[in-house]
């Protein structure tokens, strides 16, 4: 009679150990009873039927990467089903371009579970499903670009592949976040002529840069020589202005004098003498003195009215001896 209580006992202890399952915060777990769907398990503490009541088993890829660069993946069974955002680093497939340009390229997938329900009874296998859906899909995008549109339009591939992926996973439970391509490496000689190509571009750029460069450079040396002429022709002009200014102010001055002079002379003959006809001899003998200046002898020949003209000046002599005696 112990005996059975004892194994009673244990038998019950391993039921309710059987049947308590302890669900990790972002974790859900499928129950099955006898095949059928019966409910989703969440965080916390929670009771099952032993014996007819059993999660339901998914399978999930795990990489391992090795020290060496390497890496392997494989199937991992397990009952638990992660609602995190998962990564899924896709190995390097190799696709062809619109050209016919064979690149090879690799991907990084971002996605989450939002229907844990889906995500079990809407595909097979979810991981192997969203890694080939990838695939097709990458090649079918990548086949409608050219190698040049494809190596420089990465953010355009990664948004429209995100979307027709997130499209098509909708009905897995699957939200599909984002997607990066981590590296595009095309053939060893396309890739050679695309450095060739690059290179001579940049040199090409180089002379462009340094033409402009010397341009501007001439077209400012010659701005400058046009200001300097410009401004020295103005100082010329301005100091013409100035040196005419001067030489009529000194004719303004000598006029005034001259005309103070006349005057002066006009009164002096008022009372004797003609003042039109000492003007006519002063100007002849002035005439005559730049005539006769010079080191050479010369003979001049004056006219007959001229002594008539300077018959004035005698008068003046007599006009001043006059006034100098009174």
């Amino acid at each position: 009679m112990s005996t059975f209580l004892i194994l009673l006992v244990l038998f019950a202890i391993y039921l309710v150990m059987k049947g308590c399952i302890i669900v990790e915060q972002q974790e859900v777990v499928i129950i099955q009873r006898l095949g059928k769907y019966k409910e989703t398990l969440t965080a916390g503490l929670n009771w099952i039927l032993p014996f007819f009541d059993a999660p339901k088993t998914i399978y999930k890829k795990v990489t391992v990467n090795y020290r060496d660069g390497g890496s392997s993946s494989y199937m991992e069974k397990r009952t638990r089903i992660d609602l995190r955002e998962t990564v899924v680093d896709f190995p390097r497939q190799s696709v062809i371009t619109k050209d016919n340009v064979s690149i090879s390229i690799n991907a990084v997938l971002y996605f989450q579970i939002f229907n844990p329900e889906k995500s079990v009874y809407g595909v097979e296998n979810l991981y192997e499903a969203i890694e080939k859906l990838t695939q097709t899909t990458l090649r079918q995008l990548i086949g409608k670009l050219e190698l040049q549109e494809t190596l420089t339009s990465r953010d355009k591939i990664n948004s429209e592949l995100r979307e027709t992926i997130d499209s098509a996973s909708d009905k897995w439970g699957v939200k599909v976040n984002r997607i990066e391509l981590q590296d595009i490496t095309p053939p060893s000689d396309i890739q050679n002529a695309m450095d060739k190509q690059m290179k001579a571009e940049r040199e090409n750029r180089a002379m462009i840069y340094e033409a402009e460069g010397q341009k501007e450079s001439s077209i400012r040396i010659a701005e400058g020589q046009k200001e300097a002429a410009i401004r020295q022709a103005e100082g010329e002009k301005e100091a013409a202005i100035l040196k005419a200014e001067g030489i009529a102010q000194a004719r303004m001055v000598e006029a005034e004098a001259e005309k103070e002079a006349i005057k002066r002379i006009i009164e002096a003959l008022s009372t004797k003498g003609q003042a039109d006809k000492y003007l006519i001899a002063m100007k002849y003998l002035e005439t005559m003195k730049e005539m006769t200046s010079g080191q050479d002898n010369k003979i001049v020949y004056m006219p007959y009215e001229a002594s008539a003209v300077l018959s004035s000046v005698d008068g003046i002599k007599e006009m001043l001896l006059a006034k100098k005696s009174a």
